[in-house]
């Protein structure tokens, strides 16, 4: 759990600190969004290759060195003196970081009874859940109190506990530590670096360049497909394949990854495009917001232990529907808002949310690895949280999109009725610039203040409306999820696996 919980926390971290990186490092942030992309790239392109690695070396000694590896990173992204060395440590910090999630999921999977995985993954789960909660908060104060850096720094003493407690504790199956690795699969790697890298850039930056105007963005996407293509043919036909697609063949499997896909989309959207809403349209400090979203982290708390209790004892698909259908409400609740909400508003939603999250982790990786058998299971995770990963990079870009386009659609709408033949909109500038003379402005200084402050007020007005589009959207992705549950088999009873 400490593993996945560095990682998970580090990804929620770095983003807040972004433009305090930017501006210590002379880089304008568009160049400092570097630092997040080419953490992503490297992560996707070691995140599936961590099965053959673990069969080379050693899952232990394999998990053990990419902690030694991250922590070691991101001292070296705190002491960064230039942009370009961010950028080669946030790299190798990617690479250590890939594999942390599979290892740990697959590590989990093995080290507990059937009757006991539920009760297990639950107590994994308030890591996995805590760390994107607790992420842009916790970085937030330390830029602010102290400087940028230590939100790499903080990794060290997690990265240390963790080397230590797996050193001591975690022991490799007698399958993995007799295994012989198949010949590395240089195709496999070269075409998933290829359509990985093209795909990460395309959604990172592709809202700045208007998306397929740009002629390289059209070149990104020719490469992106040709790879993926060239990657999909080597996976499943293709001899000793660096990640063995075939375990798709099984329905629940197959399902499984399209849903945590989708979750990843819908999930991280949100965990993004909240901590935006509330500092930069309604005025929240970091702190603030971080106390906003604390009932989701609690409800959280609360619904994990039940939900281990509850796996294997009730049908995993019902209990992944109620989980969609809890997360769905919260998302149109929080889509009616307007500018006068009040924090406490935020509760009640934000509770239901953490309380459907609680619902979704554990069943959703039951149904999906039930069929999985042990000696394929650490091949299968990895898919299964590059899934997550992809969709989770997919749905920040959307959501972005969203929110700068609906934003751009709201203002030439309300643009109509900002304007001398709207009787309101007369009286509103004559109160304005009224106000702003009784401060001792003159007359035209006065009557442009008051047109500005208008155009403040059409630009607030459309954004709230943009990000109540943007909530509605995430709400109906999870409302989509529902019909692929009734798709899906019914797991094994008593066979509960873990999550994340």
């Amino acid at each position: 759990m400490l593993a996945t919980f560095m990682e998970v926390l580090d990804t929620a971290i770095a983003s807040v600190a972004l433009p305090y990186i930017a501006g210590s490092l002379s880089a304008s942030t568009d160049q400092a969004t570097w630092v997040l992309t080419s953490y992503l790239v490297a992560n996707a392109i070691i995140l599936p290759a961590s099965n053959w690695f673990s069969l080379r070396f050693g899952r232990k000694r394999f998990l053990v060195t990419c902690v030694i590896i991250f922590t070691f990173a991101s001292f070296a992204c705190g002491a960064a003196p230039t942009l370009g060395f961010i950028l080669f440590a946030r790299v190798i910090q990617g690479a250590g970081g890939g594999a942390l999630q599979p290892l740990s999921q697959a590590i989990l999977l093995e080290s507990f009874p059937p009757a006991k995985r539920g009760a297990a993954m639950a107590v994994f789960a308030f890591g996995v859940v805590v760390a994107p909660v607790l992420g842009p908060t916790l970085g937030g104060w330390l830029t602010d109190t102290y400087s940028w850096r230590y939100a790499f720094y903080i990794n060290i003493p997690i990265g240390a506990l963790a080397v230590f407690m797996i050193s001591r504790f975690v022991h490799d199956p007698a399958y993995i530590s007799k295994a012989k690795a198949p010949r590395f699969d240089k195709i496999g790697i070269g075409t998933l670096a290829v359509w990985t890298g093209c795909l990460q850039v395309i959604l990172d930056k592709g809202q700045e360049v208007d998306w397929f105007g740009a002629i390289w963005i059209r070149w990104m996407a020719l490469f992106f497909v040709v790879g993926l293509s060239w990657f999909i043919y080597q996976s499943w036909w293709g001899k000793d394949p660096l990640v063995d697609l075939k375990v798709l063949k099984d329905r629940n499997f197959l399902i499984g990854c399209a849903l945590i896909f989708l979750f990843g989309i819908a999930i991280y959207s949100t965990i993004t495009v909240l901590p935006l809403f509330y500092q930069e349209l309604l005025g929240y400090t970091a702190t603030h917001a971080g106390i906003t979203n604390l009932p989701r982290g609690l409800a959280s708390f609360i619904f994990m232990p039940l939900v281990g209790y509850l796996t294997g004892k009730v049908d995993s698909r019902k209990l992944l529907g109620f989980g969609f259908l809890a997360t769905a409400f919260a998302m149109y609740r929080i889509s009616l808002f307007s500018l006068g909400v009040g924090s406490s508003s935020f509760w009640l939603p934000l509770t239901v949310q953490g309380a459907g999250l609680g619902l979704i982790f554990v069943p959703l990786t039951t149904v999906t690895n039930d069929p999985i058998p042990r000696e394929r299971m650490g091949n299968a995770t990895s898919i299964f949280n590059l899934m997550r990963n992809i969709g989770a990079s997919v749905g920040i870009a959307m959501v972005e999109t969203i929110q700068v386009r609906k934003a751009q659609m709201h203002i030439n709408v309300l643009d109509k009725y900002v304007n001398p033949a709207n009787p309101l909109a007369r009286q509103t500038i004559s109160g304005l610039q009224a106000a702003f003379m009784a401060q001792g402005k003159d007359a035209a200084t006065a009557h442009r203040d008051a047109y500005a402050a208008v155009w403040a007020m059409v630009q607030q007005q459309a954004a709230m409306l943009a990000y109540n589009d943007t909530f509605r959207f995430l709400a109906l992705t999870f409302v989509l999820m529902l019909p692929l549950i009734f798709l899906m088999r019914k797991p094994k009873k008593g066979k509960a696996v873990m999550a994340h």
